[in-house]
This record gives structure tokens, sequence and C-alpha cells, in this order.
């Protein structure tokens, strides 16, 4: 699939996506001090959808004019349902505890292996399923070109309708793998009511500190001493504005 991502200085420009982080609290959360670059696929025509968000958290090098990229902040929906999670994570390659239903497809169990690198003219970021049972079943990549823009570019036309080709295409590959008969699972909310719970007590056991359970709250949002990575979850509204 073929979609247009824009990288966003969240310092230098004049205009952040709505219901996404300002670089004063991603700064927060990274616990850095340097820039904050946005990836995303921008709102088209009142439509938010993005497969990949991510925040890249950079910290100034005492020794050179060269930032360093420390941290990024991930930020996965499932837009369904309605739910949102953030997490830090090391860029060069992490993992963290899978707490979010995102694909029908796939179960509960398992880790996210994240890894990506500062972006320049080339970018890329995958992220892979590592299950228990099943290893290493699942990844998906993200290759992008840097292209060259100018004041003159029309960015809403240059977006134009991504967000809707995005989401498209999601379900047109979901339709095929039911057509494939592959396993089917439903929201595990419909049957563990205190899903949510249990998955953010599973969390906080591999070392994830939660802003505030259940709100995402950013306030007071730096991890307290101990805590190995910052983690938050929270309803989110239907991707209509």
């Amino acid at each position: 699939m073929s979609v247009r991502y824009a990288l966003i200085d969240l310092d230098r420009s004049s205009y952040i996506p709505p219901n996404h982080l300002s670089a004063k609290e991603a700064r927060s959360i990274a616990g850095t001090k340097g820039p904050v670059l946005l990836l995303t696929i921008p709102p088209s025509v009142g439509y938010q959808r993005s497969p990949v968000t991510l925040y890249y958290c950079y910290e100034p090098h005492k020794e050179s004019s060269s930032d360093i990229l420390k941290y990024c902040i991930a930020e996965v929906s499932n837009t369904p349902w309605g739910e949102q999670v953030r997490f830090v994570f090391n860029p060069y390659s992490d993992l963290a505890a899978k707490s979010l239903h995102v694909s029908p497809f796939m179960d509960m169990l398992g880790d996210w292996k994240m890894k990506t690198r500062s972006p320049g003219n080339n970018l890329s970021v995958t992220v892979s399923v590592k299950h228990p049972v099943l290893g290493n079943y699942f990844t998906a990549s993200l290759t992008a070109q840097k292209v060259k823009s100018s004041s003159k570019v029309d960015y809403a036309l240059f977006f134009w309708l991504m967000p809707q080709k995005a989401a498209i295409y999601t379900y047109w590959q979901s339709f095929k793998l039911l057509l494939n008969n592959v396993q089917f699972y439903e929201h595990p909310k419909y049957k563990k009511p205190l899903y949510i719970e249990e998955s953010l007590k599973n969390a906080e056991g591999r070392g994830c500190c939660m802003a505030f359970p259940g709100t995402g709250d950013l306030q007071n949002s730096t991890p307290p001493n101990g805590c190995e990575r910052w983690y938050s979850w929270k309803k989110v509204k239907w991707p209509w504005a």
C-alpha cells in the first residue's frame, strides 16, 4: 500500500494535527530536552486514521550541534472500538507488552517488537509480534522517502483522502483473511469486562508505569523512579471529526 505520511517538527510547525501531543507534552513523557518530530497521516475531510503514529524525541548532543534520537513514543489505536495506548520505546530495538486488541485476527498474547531510526532522506519503521507459542508470526514495515516541498504546496490536497485510503486497505485485507478462514478473535471485552485492568496489570508487571490509568491524562506525566516505560490507555472519539 502506498500512502503519504507527514513528518512534522512540533516545535516549528504552525500546524499540529488534532488529538496529538504537543512537543512539550512529548518531552515530558520521554524525559528529553531536544526537538520532537511527529510521524503521522494528517486528517483529511474530517477523518483521522494513521496505521503508525510515532513521536521522535531527541536529546541535545553535548559535543556536537546534532541532536541524538533517544526515545520514541508510539500511539496505537483500534478504530472500531475507540481505544488507544501510548508508550515509550527504545527506537533502536525494543519489546513492549501487547496491551490493546488491534486486530481481530490476533489474540492478546505476546509483545510488540518495535524498531525505527532517526528520519532523514529515508525513513523506516518495523513492528512485529513476538508470540509465546507462535513465535515471530507477524511483521509490518513502513519505508518512506522524503519528498521535497515548497511554500506553494497545498498540503490539504497533497494528503487528500490518505486516511481513508489507509482505512479501506486495512478493511480490504481483513475481508480477504475472513474469506481464507483465518481464525477470528472477537474483542476480549465481550467475554472479559475487566480485560483492560488485566492488560494494564500485565503491562505494569513488565516495567510499565501508567500515567493515570484509563484516562491518558498528561498532567504530572513524568515517569516515577523505577519506572522502565511510560504508558497510557484511554478511550478515543470516532475518527470522523
